[in-house]
């Protein structure tokens, strides 16, 4: 495997472990209990950590650039809207209901961010075969 792939791989089982743990940690803040136990308390964060140096390396490696590339930079404003209302779901919000909805529309950010990903398009709803187009570029430029 080329380091590619491997960092390709890396990033893409963060972006499905982080929203599992801040949805624990939401979980915890809805029943009223501290969202920060644990590993709780820092698994998240090492894990986006993780998750973003590892985007911004492939974004570096693929000469594909915020501003530049349209779908890059979608991505990266519903990352600043996840993280928003990630604060508010698990921090912010005073009543359950509030913080129930906060993480519900970080859900729907990140599934936006996903297809966004896959179809390396921002209108994700409108793309047809650029997700085979965007996957094949990545493991050309291998």
């Amino acid at each position: 495997m080329t380091p590619l792939v491997v960092l390709l791989l890396v990033h893409v089982s963060c972006a499905l472990v982080s929203p599992v743990l801040f949805s624990l940690r939401a979980w915890r803040a809805i029943r009223g209990l501290d969202p920060a136990v644990g590993a709780l308390r820092w698994a998240p964060h090492a894990v986006d950590t993780v998750l973003f140096g590892a985007g911004a390396t492939l974004a570096w490696m693929t000469r594909q650039f915020p501003g530049e590339s349209p779908w890059l930079t979608a991505k990266l404003v519903a990352l600043l809207v996840y993280i928003l209302l990630g604060h508010v779901a698990v921090r912010r919000a005073r009543t359950s209901g509030a913080r129930l909805l906060s993480w519900a529309l970080a859900m729907l950010t990140i599934a936006y961010i996903y297809a966004v990903a896959l179809t390396a398009d921002p209108w994700p709803a409108r793309v047809t075969d650029a997700a085979g187009d965007a996957v094949a570029a990545v493991l050309a430029a291998a």
